[in-house]
Protein backbone atom coordinates (compact mmCIF):
# COMPACT_ATOMS: atom_id res chain seq x y z
CA UNK A 1 0.00 0.00 0.00
CA UNK A 2 2.68 2.44 0.98
CA UNK A 3 4.65 1.66 -2.35
CA UNK A 4 2.14 2.84 -4.15
CA UNK A 5 1.05 5.51 -2.65
CA UNK A 6 4.98 6.63 -2.78
CA UNK A 7 5.13 5.43 -6.83
CA UNK A 8 1.83 7.31 -7.46
CA UNK A 9 3.11 10.71 -6.25
CA UNK A 10 1.67 13.19 -3.93
CA UNK A 11 -1.70 13.10 -5.49
CA UNK A 12 -1.93 9.57 -4.03
CA UNK A 13 -2.29 10.99 -0.77
CA UNK A 14 -5.05 13.70 -1.57
CA UNK A 15 -7.30 11.01 -2.97
CA UNK A 16 -6.69 8.78 0.44
CA UNK A 17 -7.42 12.18 2.28
CA UNK A 18 -10.61 12.28 0.13
CA UNK A 19 -11.49 8.30 0.68
CA UNK A 20 -11.24 8.76 5.09
CA UNK A 21 -13.67 11.85 4.78
CA UNK A 22 -15.82 10.22 2.36
CA UNK A 23 -16.06 7.11 5.15
CA UNK A 24 -16.34 9.28 7.49
CA UNK A 25 -18.83 11.20 6.17
CA UNK A 26 -20.78 8.02 5.19
CA UNK A 27 -20.48 6.29 8.78
CA UNK A 28 -21.62 9.18 10.13
CA UNK A 29 -24.98 9.49 7.81
CA UNK A 30 -25.97 6.04 8.34
CA UNK A 31 -25.53 6.16 12.19
CA UNK A 32 -27.82 8.88 11.80
CA UNK A 33 -30.85 7.77 9.99
CA UNK A 34 -30.45 4.58 12.01
CA UNK A 35 -31.56 6.36 15.24
CA UNK A 36 -33.98 8.85 13.00
CA UNK A 37 -36.32 5.73 11.77
CA UNK A 38 -38.97 5.31 13.89
CA UNK A 39 -42.07 2.71 12.79
CA UNK A 40 -44.36 6.12 12.20
CA UNK A 41 -47.55 3.35 12.18
CA UNK A 42 -47.00 1.60 15.50
CA UNK A 43 -46.23 5.39 16.66
CA UNK A 44 -49.07 6.71 15.59
CA UNK A 45 -50.96 4.39 17.18
CA UNK A 46 -49.52 4.47 20.47
CA UNK A 47 -50.46 8.28 20.50
CA UNK A 48 -54.22 8.31 18.90
CA UNK A 49 -55.18 6.82 22.26
CA UNK A 50 -53.74 9.87 23.91
CA UNK A 51 -54.68 12.34 21.36
CA UNK A 52 -58.44 10.64 22.21
CA UNK A 53 -58.53 11.24 25.89
CA UNK A 54 -57.21 14.58 25.04
CA UNK A 55 -53.67 13.72 26.76
CA UNK A 56 -51.98 16.55 25.05
CA UNK A 57 -49.19 16.47 27.52
CA UNK A 58 -48.41 12.95 27.89
CA UNK A 59 -48.26 13.09 24.25
CA UNK A 60 -46.19 15.24 24.17
CA UNK A 61 -43.98 14.02 26.31
CA UNK A 62 -43.70 10.70 23.72
CA UNK A 63 -42.86 12.70 21.48
CA UNK A 64 -39.79 14.51 23.05
CA UNK A 65 -38.40 11.36 24.08
CA UNK A 66 -38.75 9.63 20.38
CA UNK A 67 -35.72 10.30 18.34
CA UNK A 68 -36.30 11.40 14.96
CA UNK A 69 -37.60 14.13 12.60
CA UNK A 70 -41.29 12.70 12.45
CA UNK A 71 -41.91 12.14 15.94
CA UNK A 72 -40.37 16.72 16.10
CA UNK A 73 -43.28 16.89 13.31
CA UNK A 74 -45.66 15.49 15.24
CA UNK A 75 -44.65 17.54 18.38
CA UNK A 76 -44.96 20.66 16.71
CA UNK A 77 -48.61 19.67 15.42
CA UNK A 78 -49.72 18.38 18.57
CA UNK A 79 -48.60 21.69 20.27
CA UNK A 80 -50.75 23.61 18.21
CA UNK A 81 -53.98 20.95 18.52
CA UNK A 82 -56.73 23.65 18.82
CA UNK A 83 -55.52 25.29 15.23
CA UNK A 84 -57.97 24.96 12.29
CA UNK A 85 -56.84 22.35 9.91
CA UNK A 86 -55.36 24.61 7.77
CA UNK A 87 -53.12 26.31 9.92
CA UNK A 88 -52.78 22.91 11.43
CA UNK A 89 -51.38 21.83 7.69
CA UNK A 90 -49.21 24.72 7.58
CA UNK A 91 -47.46 23.75 11.06
CA UNK A 92 -46.65 20.43 9.74
CA UNK A 93 -45.34 21.61 6.29
CA UNK A 94 -42.78 24.36 8.26
CA UNK A 95 -41.94 21.63 10.75
CA UNK A 96 -41.31 19.25 7.96
CA UNK A 97 -38.84 21.94 5.95
CA UNK A 98 -36.94 22.34 8.83
CA UNK A 99 -36.13 18.99 9.13
CA UNK A 100 -34.96 18.28 5.40
CA UNK A 101 -31.39 20.31 5.88
CA UNK A 102 -30.79 18.08 9.08
CA UNK A 103 -31.35 15.35 6.66
CA UNK A 104 -29.19 16.09 3.35
CA UNK A 105 -26.40 17.40 5.83
CA UNK A 106 -22.80 16.51 4.20
CA UNK A 107 -24.34 14.73 1.36
CA UNK A 108 -22.61 16.91 -0.63
CA UNK A 109 -19.43 16.00 0.70
CA UNK A 110 -19.42 12.78 -0.99
CA UNK A 111 -20.92 13.62 -4.63
CA UNK A 112 -18.27 15.99 -4.48
CA UNK A 113 -15.60 13.46 -4.04
CA UNK A 114 -17.44 10.92 -6.24
CA UNK A 115 -17.25 13.64 -8.89
CA UNK A 116 -13.43 14.94 -8.19
CA UNK A 117 -11.74 12.18 -7.46
CA UNK A 118 -11.38 10.60 -11.25
CA UNK A 119 -10.45 13.90 -12.32
CA UNK A 120 -7.86 14.16 -9.35
CA UNK A 121 -6.78 10.67 -11.15
CA UNK A 122 -6.40 11.71 -13.99
CA UNK A 123 -4.48 15.02 -13.62
CA UNK A 124 -2.14 12.40 -11.54
CA UNK A 125 -1.78 10.27 -14.81
CA UNK A 126 -1.06 13.59 -16.97
CA UNK A 127 1.60 15.11 -14.69
CA UNK A 128 3.17 11.69 -14.84
CA UNK A 129 2.70 10.98 -18.37
CA UNK A 130 4.73 14.28 -18.49
CA UNK A 131 7.51 13.70 -16.33
CA UNK A 132 8.05 10.33 -17.87
CA UNK A 133 8.46 11.71 -21.48
CA UNK A 134 10.52 14.53 -19.84
CA UNK A 135 12.78 11.89 -18.43
CA UNK A 136 12.86 10.61 -21.96
CA UNK A 137 14.23 13.82 -23.92
CA UNK A 138 16.59 13.85 -21.46
CA UNK A 139 18.32 10.93 -22.19
CA UNK A 140 18.52 12.31 -26.19
CA UNK A 141 15.79 9.89 -27.32
CA UNK A 142 17.01 7.03 -26.16
CA UNK A 143 14.82 4.96 -23.79
CA UNK A 144 14.41 1.16 -23.07
CA UNK A 145 10.78 0.04 -23.36
CA UNK A 146 11.09 -1.17 -20.03
CA UNK A 147 11.50 2.23 -18.56
CA UNK A 148 8.66 3.75 -20.79
CA UNK A 149 6.68 1.37 -19.22
CA UNK A 150 7.80 2.17 -15.91
CA UNK A 151 6.54 5.33 -16.26
CA UNK A 152 3.21 4.89 -17.72
CA UNK A 153 2.78 2.54 -14.58
CA UNK A 154 3.41 4.88 -12.14
CA UNK A 155 0.91 7.76 -13.90
CA UNK A 156 -2.13 5.39 -14.88
CA UNK A 157 -1.82 4.56 -10.68
CA UNK A 158 -3.71 7.88 -9.39
CA UNK A 159 -6.11 7.07 -12.33
CA UNK A 160 -7.19 3.41 -10.59
CA UNK A 161 -7.17 5.78 -7.28
CA UNK A 162 -9.46 7.80 -8.44
CA UNK A 163 -11.82 5.43 -9.45
CA UNK A 164 -11.37 3.20 -6.51
CA UNK A 165 -12.45 6.31 -4.27
CA UNK A 166 -14.77 7.37 -6.27
CA UNK A 167 -16.99 4.47 -7.21
CA UNK A 168 -18.07 3.47 -3.55
CA UNK A 169 -18.29 6.96 -2.89
CA UNK A 170 -21.07 6.81 -5.85
CA UNK A 171 -22.70 4.00 -4.57
CA UNK A 172 -22.90 5.52 -1.08
CA UNK A 173 -24.61 8.47 -2.08
CA UNK A 174 -27.33 6.91 -4.11
CA UNK A 175 -27.83 4.72 -0.56
CA UNK A 176 -27.90 7.42 1.49
CA UNK A 177 -30.68 9.32 -0.92
CA UNK A 178 -33.04 6.36 -0.65
CA UNK A 179 -32.55 6.65 2.80
CA UNK A 180 -33.37 10.54 2.81
CA UNK A 181 -36.30 10.30 0.56
CA UNK A 182 -37.58 7.12 3.06
CA UNK A 183 -37.51 9.59 5.71
CA UNK A 184 -39.21 12.45 3.63
CA UNK A 185 -41.76 10.08 3.13
CA UNK A 186 -42.60 8.96 6.51
CA UNK A 187 -42.38 12.82 7.92
CA UNK A 188 -45.27 13.13 5.05
CA UNK A 189 -47.05 10.40 5.86
CA UNK A 190 -46.82 11.57 9.90
CA UNK A 191 -47.72 15.14 9.20
CA UNK A 192 -50.86 13.94 7.31
CA UNK A 193 -51.83 11.53 9.88
CA UNK A 194 -51.66 13.74 12.80
CA UNK A 195 -53.38 16.28 11.28
CA UNK A 196 -56.38 13.91 10.49
CA UNK A 197 -56.23 12.25 13.79
CA UNK A 198 -56.25 15.82 15.42
CA UNK A 199 -59.26 17.48 13.45
CA UNK A 200 -61.44 13.50 13.77
CA UNK A 201 -60.33 14.33 17.77
CA UNK A 202 -62.14 17.25 18.09
CA UNK A 203 -65.17 16.45 15.68
CA UNK A 204 -65.80 13.49 18.00
CA UNK A 205 -65.62 15.56 21.14
CA UNK A 206 -68.53 17.71 19.20
CA UNK A 207 -70.58 15.29 18.82
CA UNK A 208 -70.70 14.04 22.35
CA UNK A 209 -72.74 16.05 24.81
CA UNK A 210 -75.33 16.07 27.74
CA UNK A 211 -78.64 18.00 27.50
CA UNK A 212 -78.29 21.02 30.68
CA UNK A 213 -79.80 20.15 33.90
CA UNK A 214 -83.56 21.53 34.25
CA UNK A 215 -83.69 25.03 35.99
CA UNK A 216 -85.03 25.01 39.35
CA UNK A 217 -87.79 27.22 37.87
CA UNK A 218 -88.35 24.35 35.43
CA UNK A 219 -88.66 22.05 38.20
CA UNK A 220 -91.30 23.90 39.69
CA UNK A 221 -93.61 24.13 36.61
CA UNK A 222 -93.10 20.76 36.18
CA UNK A 223 -94.38 19.62 39.80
Amino acid sequence: MIDYMQKGGPLMWLLLFCSVLAGAVFLERVTYFHRATIRVGEFMRGLSNLVQRRSFAEALHECAGTPGPAARVIHAAILRHDAPRQELKEVVQEAGQLEVPRLERRLGIIVTISFVAPLIGLLGTVTGLIEAFVNISSQSGFASSTDIASGIYQSLLTTAAGLVVAIPCAVGYGYLSSRVNSLMHDLERAGIEIVNLLCDQRKSSGIIGFPPAPTALARHRVE
